[in-house]
């Protein structure tokens, strides 16, 4: 007997991924009902070789659901991922709305899988935003071996972070600047194509942005509340993948090498480190993988213990979609849900 699964935000750019990947990975649903505002009711959405049709989340009875993947927005979640929650089924929200509340686990499987224990306060555990997740992808294992005292990050985010309004406006700001048409900015607060903007999200009392808060307080709630860090997070004229420049401070020595076999050997990890023309991952290589791809690995002479890394991974893969399917999955292996339909 397989679960029930309903996709909320269906015809979203992480939605579709979300069915894109529940299919690939062999998900065992029995059912899976793609839900979206009543705008979007009767819009077709792929899942594998079959066509769904989007139902409206706000008439959706979800009391014979067991498990929904959110993606729909933050103020969305606000108001239905409780009352979800209540009806018995399992919310596993992509969007900020419950990141930072004590009752809501916050989870990256490869990072903190025993957290999730914790999901049954209020039906709800959430994914963490999608630089954050390939990031401490890479600072676990390194933290485990030689205990991080501090990161600082740059970020290079991909326009598919701020939704299709995002990866629209890059393609026709793009076509613009080839045929001399005049160029927007809508989505961005300057022009995107053949730019970079060092702004993402709203801007913070001390001067960082919303972004490189998340940064902060969702690694220290993951991975370890005495790692200082510090991020400028960076808007780029990319598609698809986010990419870092992470410099790391650890309180134990850690060569190059052994941070390379240790990055070698973890899960989520793909090390592709030749000193070589070409001989790492840049965005393009990422799009439409699982990984977090980790290049340039090499000891920073300025710091006692201390490394750089070059980290890149699809956003919309573990960044979003694929991390709130791996939930899932977890849910389902450590038995901690089991199909109402069988219950009853």
């Amino acid at each position: 007997m397989g679960f029930k699964i309903a996709v909320a935000g269906a015809t979203g750019n992480v939605g579709r991924e979300m069915l894109n990947i529940l299919e690939e990975r062999g998900f065992p649903a029995e059912e899976v009902v793609p839900l979206a505002s009543r705008r979007s009711v009767g819009t077709e959405v792929s899942y594998g070789d079959r066509t769904l049709k989007v139902k409206a989340l706000d008439s959706y009875d979800f009391s014979g659901t067991d498990i929904c993947l959110m993606s729909a927005g933050g103020s969305v979640s606000k108001e239905w991922s409780p009352r979800i929650g209540k009806q018995g089924c399992v919310v596993i929200d992509n969007s900020s709305a419950w990141r930072y509340d004590a009752d809501v686990p916050l989870i990256v499987p490869e990072v903190n899988a025993d957290a999730i224990e914790g999901f049954t306060k209020k039906n709800i555990i959430a994914n963490p935003n999608c630089s954050t997740a390939q990031l401490v992808v890479a600072l676990k294992p390194l933290h485990d071996a030689a205990t991080i005292r501090r990161v600082v990050i740059s970020t290079y985010q991909s326009v598919s972070g701020a939704g299709k309004e995002g990866m629209d406006e890059l393609f026709e700001q793009t076509r613009a600047v080839f045929v001399a048409d005049p160029i927007e900015a809508k989505k961005f607060t300057k022009r995107i194509a053949f730019n970079v903007i060092p702004h993402i999200d709203v801007f913070m009392e001390d001067g960082s942005t919303k972004e490189e808060w998340k940064m902060v307080a969702e690694t220290k709630k993951m991975l370890d509340a005495k790692i200082k860090l510090t991020a400028t997070c960076v808007r780029v004229p990319v598609f698809i993948g986010h990419s870092e420049a992470v410099n790391i401070e650890f309180e134990k020595p850690i060569t190059a090498d052994e941070a390379r076999e240790i990055l070698r050997e973890a899960p989520g990890c793909l090390v592709v480190d030749k000193r070589e023309d070409g001989g790492y991952v840049t965005p393009l290589e990422s799009a439409g993988e699982d990984a977090a791809y980790i290049s340039r690995i090499r000891e920073d002479s300025t710091l006692d213990n201390g490394l750089n890394l070059w980290v890149v991974s699809d956003n919309l893969r573990k960044g979003a979609a694929l991390n709130t399917v791996q939930i899932a999955e977890m849910l389902v292996a450590r038995g901690l849900i089991k199909p109402k339909k069988q219950a009853a």
